[in-house]
């Protein structure tokens, strides 16, 4: 994987070269979420058939990229991943995000509406919440770790990462498949940006900073006309964030909003249906002329 230095630190990233005979002159970034990396779009990007240039970067103090000593709030991520995209000289781009990836795709959206072309999104975080529309698993789950129970699960063992590829996908990832996703947390200090996220939903109001920045784009989300957005929806797991209640909301809430409902998958959907989601969004990439 090649890097860059941004800032204090550097980024690793994917890096798919557009096909020089039909390349289109936006890059495609995916932005992966907690507590995973770029490895999650491994599967993922060989489906998205677009000729463009496929980028998917580590955010900081994720998978490769370097793990510099801040505090790993969304404003730092936002701001690294901007420092990124500035350093590659990416002047416009369509984003696509998973979990927290597509939190920071709306964010940067939102604060650079003339840089972004379109959004495709799922499983993330597309309004605030609250503690009542949680079902009972993920909310002992959220309330594990916000406590100091949560130190525990993620600072001090490997558990919440482990969960993630067993509980959080339909098919569980055996040990050898788990190893890429587990590498890069070896030690206490280096699992921090996961409990940072972990402890980062935004649910009635808290964390107050988070909750700002979803009500902010949730304003774009709903004033872009201009801007095709795609949201891939699943089923068959208690994991998933984006459950057809959620996705009827973004339906009467976000402009210029098409719904592709793929099929079973937990919320890591990228282990469970690769192809397919990197098939729909090349499907959507080429009814929408976004590459043209």
């Amino acid at each position: 994987m090649p890097a860059i230095d941004v800032l204090d630190s550097a980024i690793h990233y994917i890096d798919i070269p557009g096909d020089p005979d039909t390349a289109a002159p936006t890059p495609i970034v995916f932005l992966h979420g907690n507590p995973s990396s770029s490895h999650s779009w491994r599967k993922v990007l060989p489906a998205v058939t677009s000729g463009a240039r496929l980028l998917a970067p580590d955010l900081i103090g994720m998978g490769s990229s370097g793990k510099p000593d801040i505090e790993y709030s969304f404003a730092d991520h936002a701001t690294y991943l901007e420092a990124w995209l500035t350093a590659l000289g990416l002047a416009e781009v369509i984003l696509v995000g998973h979990d927290w990836g597509g939190s920071l795709a709306f964010d940067f959206a939102a604060r650079y509406p003339n840089r972004v072309r379109g959004i495709a999104f799922f499983e993330t975080i597309v309004r605030p919440m609250s503690w009542a529309e949680l079902g009972d698993g993920p909310r002992t789950r959220a309330e594990a770790m916000r406590s100091a129970k949560g130190e525990e699960l993620i600072l001090d063992s490997n558990f919440f990462i482990e969960t993630a590829f067993t509980g959080g996908v339909l098919r569980p990832l055996n040990d050898e498949e788990t190893a890429p996703y587990l590498a890069p947390y070896p030690t206490r200090e280096s699992r921090r940006p996961v409990l940072r996220w972990a402890r980062s939903l935004p649910l009635d109001g808290e964390p107050a900073d988070v909750h700002e920045r979803v009500t902010a784009y949730g304003k774009w989300l709903a004033s872009s006309p201009e801007v095709p957005k795609l949201l891939l929806t699943f089923e068959g797991s208690p994991t998933l964030l984006i459950t057809s209640a959620v996705a009827a909301w973004c339906a009467g809430n976000m402009t210029a909003l098409e719904t592709e409902h793929i099929g079973p998958a937990g919320h890591h959907a990228t282990e469970d249906q690769p192809a397919a989601i990197g098939t729909a969004i090349a499907r959507w990439l080429d009814r929408t002329g976004l590459l043209r």
